[in-house]
């Protein structure tokens, strides 16, 4: 595989500036019917830029560590499994300039997708046509190596804590694949359902959760045994969720109901829905674990739901096409 580098709210409501929530944090959301990246001003809640990425559609997006830049893998403008353009390459925005600085370029088309910085500082991103996760040092932009996920339709992603172990959620096989991090492997691919979405992990690491899409319910994987330990039922199928930093729920968006299940990890029960806006696709709880956004692709807006009182308690309208999210620390 080669590389080459080339070089406004509706509500507001009052934020606490904590460590990873400084006054200059950014909530990242993907425009994805503008082709473009969104950066809004999390003090404020106010898009502050609309970033073009000069080509095909990005889906997701991931934050560095240090706040100051946004990869976006440019994933094409097809959908899991269909025909369409297949994306080659991952855009690089500086977000103090509000500009693409770097590109890193595949040799072929992967469709680059879910993007995560593991404990270790690497970039990790699903390579979809290549079934595999692709590893790239972020301070050069280059290809550093790749772990093959054994599946097709590799989508979402997600690394444990400690930096061990990684887990995919494998679209059409309905699976989901178990790296060993370090030795690059496969451990063990999990079977979930007839088709499976999203995935998230627990802060503890002892829990892997995804999204049944054929009946409505989250599945639940004890990462110790490395298979499914039970199933929750939800209000209608699920997609993107989130563990809040606490680990004590799962929030998952429930699109065809409009609204966001909330499912208590001590009991494995559901306990709670938020009616969002329309078809809810991703949800993102930053460090401080006051608010979940939760990006409503049908409305062309991110909600903010207040996690004290379970309400919404803003909308920002943030582009056509509204999907993945992500974040940049403030200071």
């Amino acid at each position: 595989m080669k590389m080459m580098v080339l070089a406004g709210a509706l509500a507001l409501a009052p934020l606490v500036t904590q460590a990873g929530f400084g006054q200059n944090a950014r909530l990242l959301v993907a425009q994805k019917g503008d082709r473009a990246l969104a950066i809004v001003d999390a003090v404020t809640g106010t898009v502050i830029a609309s970033v073009p990425e000069n080509g095909i559609t990005g889906h997701e997006v991931a934050g560095s560590p240090d706040g100051k830049l946004a990869f976006v893998p440019i994933y094409g403008n097809s959908g899991v499994g269909k025909p369409g353009t297949d994306g080659r390459n991952i855009v690089v925005v500086d977000l103090a300039s509000q500009k693409i600085v770097g590109n890193i370029a595949f040799d072929h088309g992967v469709r680059p997708h879910c993007a995560v910085f593991g404990p270790d500082g690497l970039l990790y991103v699903t390579t979809e046509l290549d079934r595999s996760v692709t590893i790239i040092d972020p301070q050069t932009l280059k290809i550093v190596g790749a772990i093959p996920t054994g599946q097709a339709e590799s989508h979402m992603f997600v690394i444990a804590h400690d930096g061990l172990r990684g887990y995919t959620a494998n679209v059409g096989p309905g699976t989901v694949s178990v790296l060993d991090m370090k030795a690059r492997k496969v451990l063990k691919i999990i079977p979930v359902s007839g088709n499976t979405q999203r995935i998230s992990i627990s802060p503890d690491d002892k829990w892997v959760f995804t999204s049944d899409q054929t009946k409505p319910q989250l599945v639940v994987i004890d990462t110790a045994a490395n298979a499914v330990k039970t199933r929750v039922p939800m209000d209608g199928l699920g997609y993107g969720g989130v563990v809040t930093p606490d680990g004590h729920y799962v929030l998952v968006a429930v699109p065809d109901a409009n609204k966001v299940d909330v499912i208590d990890l001590g009991t494995m029960k559901l306990v709670q829905s938020v009616a969002v806006g329309a078809s809810p696709q991703e949800v993102l709880v930053p460090p401080d674990g006051k608010t979940a956004y939760v990006s409503c692709i049908g409305s062309n807006r991110v909600d903010a739901i207040d996690l004290s009182t379970w309400k919404v308690s803003r909308q920002i309208a943030t582009g056509k096409g509204t999907d993945g999210l992500g974040w940049a620390r403030g200071e």
